[in-house]
């Protein structure tokens, strides 16, 4: 053989080569055989109305039925390690608002690496490197008020400031045992400002609710005039709504948290579970968030109208991996110090 035609062999060898390897990054979920197992099982602590348009959406676009199960974060893991443990596994999809738990599950084999189109587009903070999770959406997590109950200089603009006395009586949060957001929350203001941090919050007889939703219905009622800590989005839908809300982005930093969505091993819908997964990540449903008040997962969605890129926030790092040895005793002081 000439040497010409050795190298064209090695050039075609290293486009097949460099094919293969486009292949490999990014994985196709097979939509006949989702059809034909017919339904996903969905377990997620997406708020309920985005929930039910995403599932309606899938739907009416595969011809494939969302059995969604919903409720808070922690209650979510709580009942999927349940089932686990008891060798039933009933979900093939999960959503929650851990990826300190997302990332310790995956690395003991309960997900099943997936990495759909778009993957690329999703921030290396927001996956796991072999896509056994997948952010769904990013949480912001601010501070939100009654503008015609509490404005200008009295609006507290740092965490610190929500411990002074003349707001006692005045606020509401979520318990950390039920919406997992509030577990990154709670465990990272705990280790940066000490436990008597919540301790001065009890005494500034702060409300502890379970969800995001009912901390915007008593900010909506004005039974409570300041969320202290809570998810952005139901502030964005409720002032779209007419009511009179101001988000405060801390000047002390914010938490971004992202929401991972995981294929589950062994589920009984494994193909829908996958074709669900990808639909997660796609145009429609990435654009969706934004139009509701939250963020997309992806880095070329802009974020909702009137609010700032994540890039122009100043965040608040979140350490993980403490999160993962710290959550049970993290929900444990908190109960002990609000019960």
């Amino acid at each position: 053989m000439n040497r010409p035609i050795l190298a064209k062999a090695a050039f075609t060898a290293a486009i097949m080569l460099a094919l293969t390897g486009l292949v490999r990054a990014q994985d196709k979920a097979d939509i006949e055989a989702a059809k034909k197992e017919g339904k996903v099982v969905w377990y997620t602590s997406t708020p309920v109305e985005t929930g039910q348009k995403i599932a309606k959406m899938f739907e009416a676009k595969y011809g494939v039925k969302v059995e969604m199960f919903r409720s808070g974060g922690s209650a979510i893991l709580r009942r999927f390690l349940q089932e686990n443990q008891a060798r039933r596994i009933n979900a093939d999809v999960l959503t929650t608002s851990d990826p300190a738990a997302a990332a310790e599950l995956g690395e003991q084999g309960m997900f099943v690496p997936f990495k759909p189109v778009n993957f690329d587009k999703i921030p290396e903070g927001a996956k796991a490197a072999d896509g056994s999770f997948i952010a769904q959406r990013l949480n912001i997590i601010t501070i939100y008020v009654r503008s015609d109950k509490i404005s200008g200089a009295d609006v507290p603009r740092t965490w610190d400031a929500l411990l002074d006395p003349k707001y006692k009586g005045k606020q509401v949060m979520t318990d950390p045992s039920f919406t997992s957001l509030q577990l990154s929350v709670i465990g990272m203001n705990a280790k940066q400002k000490g436990w008597g941090y919540y301790e001065k919050l009890r005494q500034n007889d702060i409300m502890i609710v379970q969800s995001n939703q009912q901390v915007s219905d008593m900010i909506k009622r004005g039974e409570r005039v300041i969320a202290a800590g809570a998810l952005d989005s139901y502030a964005a839908e409720d002032r779209k709504d007419g009511h009179p809300i101001e988000t405060i982005y801390p000047s002390d930093g914010t938490y971004v948290i992202p929401s991972p969505t995981s294929v589950v091993k062994g589920s009984p819908n494994p193909n829908a579970g996958k074709l669900l997964a990808e639909f997660m990540i796609s145009d429609e449903v990435q654009k969706l968030f934004p139009e509701e008040g939250s963020y997309s997962a992806r880095s070329d969605i802009a974020p909702p109208a009137g609010s700032p890129d994540v890039k122009d926030i100043k965040l608040i790092s979140i350490d993980y991996d403490y999160l993962r040895k710290s959550g049970p005793g993290v929900k444990k002081k908190f109960n002990e110090i609000f019960q």
